[in-house]
């Protein structure tokens, strides 16, 4: 392989780990990425296909071999369950911290659409999940605050809510106990594959079936 080949080799191997996309997209995806930073010459449509095709075949045998729960089933569980106490847990959203800030408050309207006001929230964003999936590090980052918030002990109580139910669902998790850090779960195994039949975690409003009434 060439190094943008390498290069593109492990983006396009990120997105099927994380098992957000469908392959058709994921091709799409990295297709305009190479165009994007003038990779054609070097990486062409064909390279892509066939090397999406044939990783994305690796990752869904390799998935035969999982222990259920996973680490990612045992975190839905985990996330749906902090929803349901009142608290937006969203995966995967947006690639920065303030992105998915930003997902949270579009999540905030559509709850007070319906008379419900959050106590707080908790993500991960895809460069927290980008470093999971790295062998070098593992660990899982999650993001905790209130809406509208600049009380450090309110913080401070939602970190204590996402921390006790991360644990409750058998995360080792590290955190300071402070709310200015982010909860780390170390070790954490992100083991995801793309199904039509999952249900669309990126549909962040999914999480209004657990804190509406």
């Amino acid at each position: 392989m060439t190094e943008d080949q390498e290069y593109i080799y492990d983006s396009l191997v990120n997105q099927i780990k994380m098992g957000f996309f469908p392959v058709d997209e994921i091709k799409d995806m990295i297709l305009e990425q190479v165009e994007d930073e003038g990779m054609e010459d070097d990486v062409s449509e064909k390279w892509i296909n066939t090397t999406i095709d044939s990783e994305f075949k690796k990752h869904l045998e390799a998935s035969k071999n999982w222990k259920s729960p996973t680490d990612t089933e045992r975190l839905v569980k985990a996330f749906n369950e902090l929803s349901e106490s009142n608290i937006i847990a969203l995966h995967n959203a947006g690639y920065t911290t303030s992105e998915g800030e930003y997902e949270v408050v579009e999540v905030e309207i559509e709850l007070r659409k319906q008379q419900v006001q959050s106590d707080g929230y908790c993500f991960y964003h895809q460069q927290d999940l980008e470093r999971a999936i790295d062998p070098e590090s593992r660990n899982l980052m999650i993001a905790f605050q209130k809406i509208d918030n600049s009380d450090n002990s309110v913080t401070i109580e939602v970190g204590e809510k996402v921390a006790e139910k991360l644990k409750d669902n058998g995360f080792e998790i590290i955190w300071d106990g402070t709310a200015l850090t982010k909860i780390e779960i170390p070790n954490f195994d992100w083991q995801k594959v793309y199904s039509d039949s999952d249900e669309d975690l990126l549909n962040h409003n999914r999480v209004l079936q657990f804190m509406v009434l």
